[in-house]
C-alpha cells in the first residue's frame, strides 16, 4: 500500500472526506470516508451570495472533526477543496481565512471546469464502470450540476452549471417545509430545461450510458435499499428513470417533517430532495436517459488519484 492522502471537499450541501492510497496493484482504494451534512451554502441562490456565519461556523467544524479522522491514517499529503457555495460567496475569502487560522490548511477553490475534470477523473477509479467507453457523467451538488460526456473513456466535454439542489430549491420553491407545489415544480423543471438547452454541452443523438454522482443520487440509492433491508453498498447500482419519477410522485404531496423519517433519506437533505429529484428526472428526459448507473467514485477520488500522483 502506497503512502495515504486525505482529501477534505467542501461543498454547498456536505462536507465530505476520504483518506485513500494505491495498493499494491495501483488501484486507487478508500481507507476511510465520512460525509457530514454542514449546509455552508444558504442564500446561494442570491445575485450576490454571501456565507452566513451560522453556515461558516458549521463547515469549520465539520473541517476540524474530518481532519481529526485522518490523522490515524497519518496521510502524507492533505488536500481541502472547494466548490459553488465558497467560489461564488462574496465572503468566501473570510472563510478560507477562518479555515486558514484554525487548522494551519488553505483551501484550493476549484473553478467549474476544475471540478468537472475532477470529477471525471474519480469516475474513471470506479472498477464498476471499468466497461464504460462512451458515456455521459452528471454530479448534483448542493450549488451546480456537472455535466461530462465521454467517448473512448476519454473526456470530451466537461461543464459545470449552476442546477445545484440548494440553489433551485431556494429560487423556486417558497415553502420547502410544506408539500410540492405544482407550479414550483414546473417551473424548476423548465429551468433545468432551458439551462441545459443555454449550455454549450452537446447531446448525441443516440445516448449512451449514463452515470450519476453526488449525494442526492446515493440517497435515492440508500432508500430504496432501505426498503429491502440492505445496505447502501449491497443494493444494485443501476437506478431507472421511472423509480425516479415514482420517488418523486411519493415525496411531492409530503411535508418536511414526513420526508424526514422516510428510512434511507438524511434528515438534513428532506428540504431539498424534491428539487434534487426534479432535476435528475428532466436531465433524463432531456437526454432521453431510461438509467442511469450510480457510482460514489466523484470529485474526492479524482482529486485523492490527483494527490497520490504527485507523490510519485
Amino acid at each position: 500500500m502506497s503512502p495515504a492522502v486525505a482529501v477534505i471537499d467542501i461543498g454547498s450541501n456536505s462536507i465530505k472526506v476520504l483518506v485513500a492510497a494505491r495498493d499494491k496493484s495501483g488501484v486507487v482504494t478508500a481507507l476511510k470516508s465520512k460525509t457530514i451534512d454542514a449546509r455552508i451554502s444558504a442564500g446561494i441562490s442570491q445575485a450576490k451570495p454571501l456565507l452566513r456565519e451560522e453556515g461558516m461556523t458549521r463547515g469549520l467544524a465539520a473541517i476540524q472533526e474530518l481532519l481529526a479522522d485522518a490523522v490515524p491514517f497519518s496521510p502524507a499529503k492533505i488536500v481541502l477543496v472547494a466548490t459553488s457555495a465558497v467560489r461564488d460567496a462574496g465572503n468566501g475569502g473570510d472563510f478560507r481565512a477562518q479555515v486558514k487560522a484554525a487548522t494551519g490548511h488553505d483551501i484550493r477553490i476549484l473553478s467549474g471546469d476544475e471540478e468537472a475534470n475532477l470529477i471525471g477523473r474519480g469516475l474513471t477509479c470506479d472498477p464498476a464502470l471499468a466497461d464504460l467507453k462512451d458515456f455521459y457523467v452528471f454530479d448534483l451538488g448542493g450549488g451546480s450540476l456537472e455535466c461530462l460526456f465521454f467517448r473512448d473513456r476519454q473526456i470530451q466535454q466537461a461543464m459545470s452549471l449552476q442546477l445545484g439542489c440548494v440553489r433551485l430549491t431556494e429560487r423556486f420553491i417558497q415553502d420547502p417545509a410544506g408539500p410540492l407545489q405544482s407550479h414550483e415544480a414546473q417551473a424548476l423543471a423548465r429551468h433545468v430545461r432551458d439551462e441545459l438547452k443555454r449550455s454549450a454541452f452537446r447531446f448525441p443523438i443516440i445516448a449512451p450510458a449514463a452515470v450519476f454522482a453526488g449525494g442526492s443520487m446515493t440517497t435515492v440509492r440508500a432508500i430504496k435499499g432501505a426498503r429491502h433491508g440492505l445496505e447502501l453498498e449491497d443494493t444494485p447500482p443501476l437506478i431507472g428513470t421511472d423509480t425516479l419519477s415514482q420517488l418523486l410522485d411519493e415525496v411531492a404531496p409530503m411535508n418536511l417533517e414526513e420526508r424526514k423519517v422516510i428510512p434511507g433519506l438524511p434528515a438534513a437533505r428532506a428540504d431539498v430532495f424534491p428539487a434534487a429529484l426534479i432535476t435528475i428526472v428532466t436531465v433524463a428526459d432531456y437526454a432521453h436517459i431510461e438509467r442511469f448507473h450510480h457510482s460514489l467514485h466523484n470529485l474526492r477520488w479524482g482529486l485523492a488519484a490527483e494527490a497520490l500522483a504527485s507523490l510519485a
